[in-house]
């Protein structure tokens, strides 16, 4: 895989990733919620106003560009469990920015998948 292929496929796992982070947050300062006919309304204006969940789709749409790019560069089979890096980082941010627990069996299901990643990327 060539530096450039290989920066795409990392560009777009890193911007699934943010985007990811930037729902949570969103959904954070939303609050819980539940749809029903009486606040769809509501909640929909809530969740498409709120700054995090908007900068959140547009990461989406961004690391799709981005990931179609690498897709023309890379065989799938090789970029598509480069998607597991997002696993990774996510697990770690969440830690540090929300302080979501990652405990000993995710610490072990995380190095499986840096392994795993690994491999598949020498081969």
């Amino acid at each position: 895989m060539s530096a450039l292929s290989f920066s795409l496929v990392m560009c777009g796992v890193f911007l699934n990733a943010v985007a990811q982070l930037l729902l949570k947050a969103g959904t954070n300062a939303v609050g819980t919620f539940e749809f029903s006919t009486s606040n769809l309304l509501p909640v929909g204006w809530k969740l498409a106003t709120q700054p995090y969940i908007v900068g959140g789709l547009g990461c989406y749409v961004i690391s799709v560009v981005v990931w179609i790019m690498a897709l023309s560069r890379v065989e799938v089979s090789i970029a598509y469990p480069m998607l597991s890096v997002g696993y990774v980082l996510n697990a770690a941010a969440a830690w540090y920015l929300f302080g979501e627990a990652v405990t000993l069996t995710r610490m072990v299901g995380i190095g499986v998948i840096i392994l795993g990643v690994f491999i598949v990327a020498r081969s």
